[in-house]
């Protein structure tokens, strides 16, 4: 006996609307054959249904009001594309209570609200599926939470937001100004008009605070993260970086150690050669270190139309799978049972352990890189290596470039103040991390 097909509403005709309408479309058979029965977008909603779209929407119940949408009561699944975080909230809260399973690629509303969303739809005993929020079509979220689900995980690092990857990329690729790049990646449809979100971490750190507490079992909470973009980033560190054989990578972090969790996203050194340096342009890379497995990897497009909606309506297949499973017994939003959700420490970044980049304006006469070195050594921080690049003509001070051995924060923060304390080294040293991962 075949099942009656799954009546689906969808919050947003953006172009993410639009690539899961043509997905859904282009793939009907297959997706009908994988979720055991049809998936039909029967309610849309957009600001402007007058817009030109590429797809035609005349089988679909059109409206502005997308709270129409969520009360319908022939409406099984709400799909929340419309961005933002209070309206989305306050639908997707609506679709809940109204029994409504919901699929979203909205990682700032769960980053911020991920808690009270996971709690109602338990009560109510609704899926909210969520894999699109998370690095476009690349499954991470569903391979952390059911292929890694055997595995203790150690630690987790990834590229993943394709904005900050574009301008670093073409810097190092190319030699430009952080500016110049910016305004190419805005022309290209890379970077919004305002790209504060992608530039200085807000984005990467709303998706690292959801991996985290897949990865780990901790609550969400987006407030314990430090946070760093690249906006203060130039040509001159990226190019000393490539001499040493590093590259400058944006990247999430999320660690697992004995005194607590590191949860941090920053630009880093990555050693040429590792998976993570090689990934450029606007792609997405996550990886992660289980104890039984090893390191996995996970790459592909970041973002994008079909990209993401190719998250966004596997989702839709899962949640149509569960529609007949007893709620119970259903993978939990956050792989882990709600009862054992774990607090553990959020470490501060004084407390965040790894090696150094570094780099001076020094007085170029003798004496200057011994006083330096001693310097380091008072803080017990070792030098893995040093090069003092040759002055430019007339020029009083010269770049001396140092990689140091790894050593918490709060030392290398006291190094710092020690040397900017020197009378031959000018303030305003710049201070990179250097992480390796493929161990």
């Amino acid at each position: 006996m075949s099942l009656k097909p799954v009546n689906v509403g969808l919050l947003g005709l953006g172009t993410v609307g639009i690539g899961t309408l043509k997905v859904l479309s282009r793939n009907a058979e297959e997706i009908t054959r994988r979720a055991g029965r049809e998936i039909h977008v029967t309610h849309a909603t957009a600001r402007n249904l007058s817009k030109p779209r590429d797809f035609d929407l005349s089988g679909i119940s059109l409206e502005t009001d997308p709270m129409a949408v969520v009360s319908q009561p022939s409406i099984k699944v709400v799909v929340e594309l419309i961005g933002g975080v209070e309206q989305a909230r306050r639908l997707v809260l609506a679709a809940i209570d109204n029994e409504k399973h919901v699929v979203t690629a909205n990682k700032a509303l769960l980053a911020l609200h991920g808690t009270e969303i996971f709690e109602a739809a338990q009560k109510k005993g609704v899926v909210v599926a969520f894999e699109a929020a998370v690095a476009g079509g690349i499954p991470v979220i569903k391979a952390i939470r059911e292929g890694l689900a055997g595995n203790r995980i150690e630690w987790l690092a990834g590229i993943i937001n394709g904005t900050s990857n574009y301008i670093l990329t073409q810097m190092q690729e190319a030699g430009r100004d952080f500016a110049d790049v910016l305004k190419e990646a805005q022309s290209l449809g890379y970077a919004e008009a305002d790209p504060s979100f992608d530039i200085e971490g807000v984005d990467a750190a709303h998706k690292l605070t959801i991996l985290a507490s897949i990865a780990f079992g901790i609550p969400l909470d987006y407030s314990k993260l430090s946070v760093e973009g690249v906006s203060q980033l130039n040509v001159r560190d990226i190019a000393y970086a490539r001499e040493l054989g590093y590259r400058i990578k944006h990247l999430g972090i999320a660690r697992r150690r004995e005194e607590g969790m590191e949860l941090r996203v920053q630009p880093a050194l990555l050693k040429e050669g590792e998976l993570l340096a090689g990934v450029n342009g606007v792609m997405n890379a996550v990886m992660v270190k289980g104890d039984a497995a090893g390191p996995t990897a996970y790459y592909g497009a970041g973002a994008g139309s079909e990209a993401t909606a190719s998250a966004v309506v596997a989702d839709l297949v899962d949640v149509v799978r569960t529609l007949t499973t007893d709620p119970h017994n259903r993978v939990p939003h956050l792989a882990f049972q709600p009862h054992a959700i774990d607090p553990l420490p959020v470490l501060k970044p004084a407390q965040y352990r790894s090696a150094y980049y570094l780099c001076l304006q020094a007085q170029d006469k003798p004496g200057v890189l011994a006083q330096i070195a001693k310097v380091l050594a008072e803080e017990d921080i070792s030098i893995e290596a040093i090069r003092q690049k040759e002055p430019k003509a007339g020029a009083a001070e010269v770049d001396v470039v140092i990689l140091t051995g790894k050593v918490d924060e709060g030392r290398m923060l006291q190094a710092q103040r020690a040397l900017e304390s020197l009378g031959s080294v000018n303030k305003g040293i710049t201070r990179l991390r250097v992480e390796h991962f493929e161990q």
